[in-house]
């Protein structure tokens, strides 16, 4: 039996990067359908779907879960992946990009997971793994948006750890919180930039989508069963 044989994944976010990795990697791993949220759209291919939402407006939110809830019958597991930047010093962040960071990374996640965990509950079971960062947990010069979102989803997950078991459901909330990645967002930055990240890195590269997936896989399967309320660094020894 595949890891996520029958399953149905909802992650946001998975229109590229990270996300679509984890899709394509979950549906490799025998998921029945992944339903992508994003506002950005990429290849469809076959049992993927994305619905383009907001994922910071609330109602619209729950109006595409409550789709998919008639589409795929269940929601097992839940992928809390999208997240922006607008990086600057805290005397140059402006209202707009701090708004702009904590509605996607930090509200957005809590909407999603607000809306789908009612359907995980009335099952008594499911699995949700949100995307942290190593700045969530060491902090970063340059990113105190950034910084507070991502430090706000671990506090979310260790509430939702409590809250989501404490009438003996098995819904499980765990974190991975990844160092800096080869994804289009990172080859964006500028070489010598993408170089200072790798030495200062004990392992002297960046992280490569897969190996996010692969750790997002495994919080989100039966395997990793008895692991709840966890925050599951994949950084390469990274404390920035």
């Amino acid at each position: 039996m595949k890891r996520f044989e029958d399953k149905i994944i909802v992650i946001t976010g998975a229109a590229r990067g990270i996300g679509r990795t984890v899709a394509d990697l979950m549906l490799e791993q025998g998921a029945k359908h992944v339903y992508s949220l994003d506002v950005a759209t990429g290849e469809e291919m076959a049992n993927f779907t994305q619905k383009q939402v907001d994922i910071s407006n609330t109602d619209d939110v729950k109006k595409v879960i409550n789709e998919i809830i008639i589409e795929g019958k269940q929601i097992d597991v839940l992928v809390n992946n999208a997240g922006v930047t607008r990086d600057g010093l805290i005397e140059k962040t402006t209202e707009a990009n701090w708004d702009f960071v904590v509605d996607i990374n930090l509200k957005g996640t809590f909407n999603v997971t607000q809306a789908v965990v009612p359907f995980m509950k009335e099952v008594g079971k499911g699995s949700i793994v949100n995307l942290s960062s190593v700045v969530g947990e060491y902090g970063n010069i340059g990113q105190t948006n950034y910084a507070a979102t991502k430090a706000g989803v671990i506090g979310m997950t260790y509430t939702w750890a409590k809250e989501f078991t404490r009438k003996g459901e098995n819904i499980r909330t765990n974190v991975v919180a990844p160092g800096y990645v080869n994804t289009e967002m990172v080859q964006s930055v500028p070489e010598k930039i993408i170089e200072r990240l790798k030495e200062k890195n004990p392992m002297k590269r960046l992280a490569e989508p897969i190996e996010i997936a692969n750790a997002v896989a495994f919080l989100a399967s039966d395997e990793a069963s008895f692991v709840n309320g966890h925050v599951l660094s994949v950084n390469g020894g990274m404390r920035i």
